[in-house]
């Protein structure tokens, strides 16, 4: 009997907590974008070894447009940067015409001689190539 009961216990909770798990329906739903880079800042040269802040400024097209950090890609000494926003999926996004450049970094470790060529998305040309702003930044010892 006790393991009669027992059994229907776990039934009627796992039953429960099964039926509470549903998925709120008002979640808001959103994708992910590329956002167009309009500057950056970068330093002249770097140090091997050293660690340095690269900052990128950028526009929103909307309000319901929220950063969600850098996407990046690495092959040898070249790094790709595009910054990638959040859009949610909303009637009522607003059109964002005067707000000042945002700013986005990220901090970049130097662990390898030679150059390191920077590609920031800048957007799309008139035939959709993407198109990119592009560093080179050399390495150099520390009394240079």
């Amino acid at each position: 009997m006790k393991k009669l009961f027992s059994v229907l216990l776990l039934t009627v909770i796992g039953l429960f907590t099964f039926s509470s798990c549903e998925l709120d329906d008002n979640s808001p739903n959103f994708h992910f974008e590329l956002l167009p880079v309009d500057s950056v800042a970068v330093p002249e040269s770097f140090v091997m070894g050293k660690t340095y802040k690269i900052k990128a400024y950028y526009k929103r097209p909307t309000d319901c447009y929220l950063s969600d950090g850098f996407y990046y890609e690495k092959e040898l000494n070249t790094r790709t940067f595009a910054l990638q926003a959040k859009v949610l999926e909303q009637n009522n996004c607003a059109p964002v015409t005067n707000e000042a450049p945002l700013e986005s970094s990220f901090n970049f470790l130097v662990t390898s001689n030679g150059s390191y060529i920077f590609k920031f998305f800048k957007g799309e040309d008139a035939a959709g190539n993407r198109t990119f702003l592009e560093y080179e930044i050399p390495v150099v010892t520390e009394s240079e």
